[in-house]
């Protein structure tokens, strides 16, 4: 047994794991979903007492932004609440996506084609609803992977079929062939992937954007861009309104395309459940009479808002609407800077691999085709001799909790997901006791 600063024996038993995994439903915690660990290590700490470095959910570590909280404040007092909202967005929130857009892009994208949606999650369920019904002979998404493990959950629960790869080693230049090898065929519908990756943090470069937008032209594919993690390469600064360089993105080189925006890493507002889609000029008003089966309209956007968008909630919380437009103003004004907030997450990612790194973890994704991976809000690690599921398990007895990457679509089945916006820099002495403690248990890897 080790003792860390707040008196916490370590390691657990495994007994006690093991019975909380049975309690739980999980017969393979490599195969866990997010949510199943989070309610997991809840029971693991009542049981307990012990305190997690929880690592297993991408929730903000910030305070929400309080331009936000003040305007929704404001809207609720104006009686918003009894007023259906617009349901395709309030003007003031359009109006500043779009605008924010452009600044932040350099992409023009009218108003219309800015809806706000429960949360990006709801966006891509959006998308999924309609770019993959545009066309009876095609048959679904394409994810580039790894990737946000509920998105590929949403395309099953539709009924659609779905293709995946892991993009780690097609980088560059290769990309070109893997993804024509899978679109050659005519069934892709859409593609879908994030940039930053979420969970390997890896960024797509001009060229490789440049690959996906034309090849996505040659066979008629929609790209769905998720952007949840907007201006987080903190290599670089993309946050200065109107001026370059700005956030990458495939718009530049494609007609077709919708992009997710979420505001719950940006502006720490995940409990608010506001996002964005952003639909192209060209897609918003394109035809597709396939469409039709579904929907009254076979205008891609009319078919989205009026079919799809009110159909699943008759538009999005009133007043978040105004606490997310008062954000995008401020930002588009420059009078709010979001990236001097969630910096700390890149800070608190050098640390943390530091740490796993010292005490014989391995970062799996740690190269970025030419450089090394950027420090951000998610890092990936394995431990030599161990699975991924075996890694999870066991570094539940060290009270640290984390996702496996195998639910991602990751080739890196022995790697784990570690997102760093949960840990307080309080518990960074914590998290060396434990990880060398578990080093010099498994000093092979090895249980």
């Amino acid at each position: 047994m080790s003792i860390d600063r707040n008196n916490t024996e370590i390691p657990l038993s495994s007994l006690l794991i093991k019975e909380k995994l049975r309690e739980c439903g999980i017969k393979d915690p490599g195969t866990a979903s997010i949510r199943e660990i989070v309610r997991l290590v809840r029971q693991i700490e009542k049981a307990t007492g012990v305190k997690f470095i929880r690592m297993e959910i991408g929730e903000p570590g910030l305070p929400p932004s309080e331009i936000g909280v003040n305007a929704e404040i404001e809207a609720l007092k104006k009686g918003v609440p009894s007023i259906y909202p617009a349901i395709d967005g309030i003007r003031p929130l359009k109006e500043e996506a779009s605008r924010f857009l452009k600044l932040f892009l350099n992409i023009d994208v009218n108003p219309e084609g800015c809806i706000p949606t429960v949360g990006a999650l709801m966006g891509g369920m959006l998308c999924f609803l309609v770019a993959n019904r545009n066309d009876r002979t095609k048959e679904g998404t394409l994810f580039i992977d790894p990737g946000f493990p509920v998105q590929k959950q949403q395309v099953r629960m539709l009924g659609h079929d779905y293709y995946s790869f892991d993009v780690y080693n097609y980088r560059g230049k290769k990309l070109r062939d893997k993804l024509e090898s899978y679109m050659i065929g005519g069934k892709i519908s859409s593609i879908l992937y994030s940039n930053p990756n979420n969970p390997s943090w890896i960024c797509f470069t001009e060229e490789e954007l440049q690959i996906i937008g034309e090849l996505s032209d040659k066979y008629d594919v929609i790209v769905i861009e998720d952007l949840a993690y907007f201006g987080m390469d903190f290599r670089t600064d993309y946050t200065v309104p109107g001026q370059p360089p700005y956030q990458p993105t495939v718009a530049h080189y494609t007609k077709d395309y919708i992009i997710l925006i979420s505001s719950s890493k940006i502006f720490s507002y995940a409990g608010q459940r506001i996002g964005l889609m952003a639909i192209s000029n060209h897609l918003f008003h394109r035809s597709y009479p396939d469409l039709l089966r579904y929907y009254p309209s076979e205008s891609f956007g009319q078919a989205l808002v009026y079919g799809a968008l009110y159909a699943l909630s008759a538009g999005v919380c009133h007043s978040a609407q105004f606490g997310l437009a008062a954000m995008l103003k401020a930002v588009n004004d420059g009078k709010y800077r979001y990236i001097e907030d969630v910096k700390v997450y890149g800070e608190k990612a050098s640390v943390m691999k530091k740490l796993f790194v010292d005490n014989g973890f391995k970062i799996v994704y740690d190269r970025d085709i030419d450089r090394p991976v950027a420090d951000g809000f998610y890092f990936t690690v394995s431990y030599p001799g161990m699975t991924g599921s075996q890694l999870v398990e066991e570094l539940l007895r060290y009270g640290i909790s984390a996702i496996s990457l195998s639910i991602t679509g990751s080739e890196h089945t022995e790697g784990l997901r570690a997102c760093v916006s949960s840990v307080g820099w309080d518990q960074m002495p914590d998290l060396k006791i434990r990880l060398e403690k578990f080093n010099i248990d498994h000093p092979t890897g090895e249980k």
